[in-house]
């Protein structure tokens, strides 16, 4: 119902930037949370920032200060900068939103499917 196209990823120096973008797409949905999230080869998925539909912020220890999340509700679209990026930075990272579909009760979580970022020299 609900489908997550991701872009920007890819290879980049480090200290170099890379924009995410994640558009939505779909029919009668509405989203109240997009955020990305990332995942290491041999970690856990970890949160990397929240942005809410009233524009609240939500963003890991890790990367406050390089990354920055926005959204743009007309066109259902998060993006992420990341600017000074590191090696540990490099992750698949998702694109997550939680959506409801025809104005039914529940929300549900639609996941991206994952853009590699690799930061290395």
């Amino acid at each position: 119902q609900v489908q997550l196209v991701e872009s920007g990823g890819g290879l980049v120096q480090p200290g170099g930037s890379l924009k995410l973008s994640c558009a939505a797409s779909g029919n009668s949905f509405s989203i109240s949370v997009m955020g990305w999230y990332r995942q290491a080869p041999e970690q856990q998925r970890e949160l990397v920032a929240l942005i809410r539909s009233g524009g609240s912020i939500t963003i890991a220890d890790s990367v406050k200060g390089r990354f920055t999340i926005s959204r743009d509700n007309d066109k259902n679209t998060v993006y992420l900068q990341m600017n000074s990026l590191k090696p540990e930075d490099t992750a698949v990272y998702y694109c997550k939103a939680v959506a409801q579909i025809a104005n039914t009760s529940p929300f549900f979580n639609y996941w991206g499917q994952g853009t590699q970022v690799t930061v290395s020299s």
